[in-house]
């Protein structure tokens, strides 16, 4: 599994709350603990799998910005 170092925590967690979702709601939805998703968010890292729920989840066409950090033209 792939770790990701550099995810822009806010602009995730502006992406939940756009959705009109929780971070609980996307937790269960990613089949993790709402604690292990909290720790993720903090720690900033997360695995390439998780990414991947993430993308489908919150419906993000284009994951550079967010979970690398790289500007999309």
């Amino acid at each position: 599994m792939e770790v990701s170092p550099i995810i822009l925590v806010n602009e995730l967690k502006g992406k939940i709350v756009s959705k009109g979702l929780t971070q609980e709601e996307v937790a269960k939805l990613m089949g993790i603990t709402p604690k292990t998703l909290s720790l993720k968010l903090k720690s900033g890292v997360m695995g390439s799998d998780e990414i991947e729920k993430l993308m489908d989840i919150l419906e993000i066409e284009d994951p550079r910005y967010i979970f690398f950090g790289l500007k999309v033209s």
